[in-house]
């Protein structure tokens, strides 16, 4: 293999990690939030909105249901007028995160059901205030929780990031087509595929750990 090749499969790589940890982080700060509020706006929840719950569980039932390619595909203008182009890794990252966010949240939401009633009950009669009831009780209660989703979340990106790279977002899935694919060529192929295993069993054993090291019960 040319050392070409080799730089080629080096950017591809960085260019994939780039779009992960992108999206990744700025669905992870929204994403995270919305599942709170899904959870806590509930009827008889700390703080109860049924209207606002109905409405941001349409929306984010709305976000998931649609397939990524379509989602990609569709919000090209919005992709270009945020980021100046629809086509790269920077405009990648704007369907991957808009994807990822309804997911974290849900994710997050089920976190947030597995607590037990009781430790909330337990706050509110001890007059604490519904904020302090989410800081010091739900997402101390949820976080491995959390981390799963946030995980789960990542290793679904590295997927979704490949996909992107076939419509040219760049990065491995991009590499894998062009040149293994459109190439004939399945070292290409297997070698990008190669380090999309290992991207996903590194995030997914970092996340175990995460999740090893949050458990405190």
């Amino acid at each position: 293999m040319s050392s070409a090749m080799i730089d080629l499969i080096l950017e591809a790589t960085l260019d994939t990690l780039y779009m992960v940890a992108v999206s990744g982080t700025i669905s992870a700060l929204a994403g995270i939030p919305l599942g709170v509020l899904l959870y806590v706006t509930r009827p008889g929840q700390v703080l109860a909105q049924p209207a606002l719950s109905a409405v941001l569980g349409v929306i984010t039932n709305v976000g998931r249901s649609i397939p990524f390619i379509i989602l990609m595909v569709a919000i090209i203008p919005f992709t270009r007028m945020l980021v100046g182009t629809s086509i790269g890794t920077n405009a990648a990252a704007v369907p991957l995160t808009i994807a990822a966010i309804p997911f974290i949240a849900r994710l997050v939401e089920g976190a947030l059901n597995e607590i037990n009633p009781g430790l909330v009950e337990a706050a509110q009669s001890m007059g604490a205030t519904p904020w302090q009831i989410i800081a010091k009780v739900l997402l101390p209660e949820a976080r491995g929780g959390i981390f799963t989703a946030l995980t789960v979340t990542v290793v679904t990106l590295v997927s979704y990031s490949a996909m992107a790279g076939a419509v040219g977002g760049g990065g491995l899935g991009d590499l894998g087509i062009r040149y293994g694919y459109n190439r004939f060529n399945p070292t290409i192929m297997l070698i990008t595929v190669a380090i999309l295993v290992v991207m996903v069993q590194g995030f997914q054993s970092l996340g175990d750990y995460l999740v090893r090291k949050s458990d405190h019960k």
